[in-house]
């Protein structure tokens, strides 16, 4: 089959690899639909992530067909039309049994990679380094998909390709981050990126009953879509001398109640603290530029609630002093999609939310380091590259 391989720091490539088997009765074969492309990918395209190798398929946002089943699948049927979350859950650990599915502890296979950075191990993800997993992506024709019975969801008819793609990643991402807030009547939400991630976040906050949302991005597409597509205000950091001061006249001088960094270890900005965290980051003294999460912590209001989904690794001039003396909580996680899976169905069915304007770009497989190189560049306004594997 072909599928997109990375070949190593900012070198991808589509070729052509073996076809995925049934390894255990669990699994299903996919045959691949629709996959996309993640803020998160550009981590270890840009070398910040280590542990990837030469030739290792990557994606982990998709939804196929099922072609193939292991015998001890029995809730989804070849046929089936489905999203899967993109982290693997077993079903059966203790983490899976409290909807902590990210947490797994049966499906990293290289666990051992993880604990010394992190001090136990997570659940496997496709696509995404040895580190987690070293599980084949989804930038493929087909992909194998472990526990089937458990991270399958059909869609439903009435259901678009695009709304269930989205659906496997940036919207749970998002709603995880909003549900993090625990937004009460009234309140305000202020959120950092305009991505897939930061736009489905600030959707996720109205669905949850925030009064307010304010978007912060430097792109002013990003911002138009957060306005148009979702509702929410919007701020150009770079059109403004503070985020933090706009933020406070917005609020009275109180500051949001809730903060929701869907950005990440490669924020951009502006000011002394952009300019140090490029220095430390190029000179690999740290892989995180955080401006974008310590711009959440300062302006949260006192007592409120920061919640992280953006992508972290190692960063330094954290400024944990303002969390401790304001009282803030915080919360963190990769995404629980196989908690969030059915509500999110409903959502769409109901026509309570439509991700599928993330999709602004199409390719075929064999054009994905193009739909790649837009993506990272944001260029012709691209939010998410769609790719097409057969």
């Amino acid at each position: 089959m072909r599928a997109l391989c990375w070949n190593g720091i900012n070198d991808l490539g589509v070729e052509t690899v073996g076809d995925p088997r049934i390894v255990n009765p669990h699994d299903v074969i996919l045959q691949v639909r629709m996959s996309t492309t993640c803020g998160s990918d550009l981590h270890f395209i840009d070398g910040y992530i280590p542990t990837m190798r030469k030739g290792d398929v990557i994606g982990h946002e998709f939804m196929g067909t099922v072609v193939e089943k292991g015998p001890a699948v029995k809730k989804v049927q070849v046929g089936d039309r489905v999203v899967v979350p993109s982290f693997i859950g077993c079903g059966s650990c203790w983490y899976c049994q409290h909807d902590l599915w990210s947490l797994c502890d049966n499906t990293n296979p290289k666990g051992e990679l993880q604990e010394p950075l992190f001090g136990y191990q997570t659940a496997g993800i496709y696509g995404y380094t040895h580190t987690f997993g070293g599980y084949a992506g989804a930038h493929a024709q087909f992909v194998r998909v472990p526990h089937a019975d458990n991270d399958c969801f059909r869609v439903p008819e009435g259901v678009t390709d695009e709304q269930a793609l989205f659906l496997s990643d940036a919207v749970p991402t998002g709603y995880m981050g909003a549900d993090f807030c625990d937004i009460q009547p009234g309140q305000t939400v202020a959120v950092w990126g305009c991505g897939g991630v930061g736009l489905m976040a600030q959707k996720a906050a109205f669905l949850l009953g925030a009064e307010r949302v304010i978007g912060i991005d430097r792109f002013p597409e990003r911002l138009k879509l957060a306005r148009e597509k979702v509702g929410a205000e919007t701020i150009s950091y770079e059109e403004v001398d503070s985020v933090l001061d706009v933020l406070k006249e917005l609020t009275g001088g109180r500051g949001p109640d809730a903060c929701i960094d869907a950005v990440g270890m490669e924020a951009h900005g502006t000011g002394v603290g952009a300019a140090y965290d490029r220095a430390k980051q190029a000179m690999r003294l740290q892989t995180d530029r955080g401006q974008a999460l310590r711009q959440a912590i300062l302006a949260c209001r006192k007592g409120g609630i920061l919640s992280v989904v953006g992508v972290y690794g190692f960063m330094d001039a954290f400024p944990l002093g303002a969390i401790m003396n304001k009282g803030l909580t915080v919360r963190s996680a990769q995404q629980h999609g196989q908690k969030y899976l059915p509500r999110l169905l409903e959502h769409v069915v109901k026509g309570e939310l439509d991700p599928s304007f993330l999709a602004t770009h199409r390719f075929s497989l064999e054009d994905a380091p193009k739909g790649y190189e837009l993506f990272k560049k944001k260029q012709d306004g691209c939010v998410r590259a769609v790719f097409l594997p057969n």
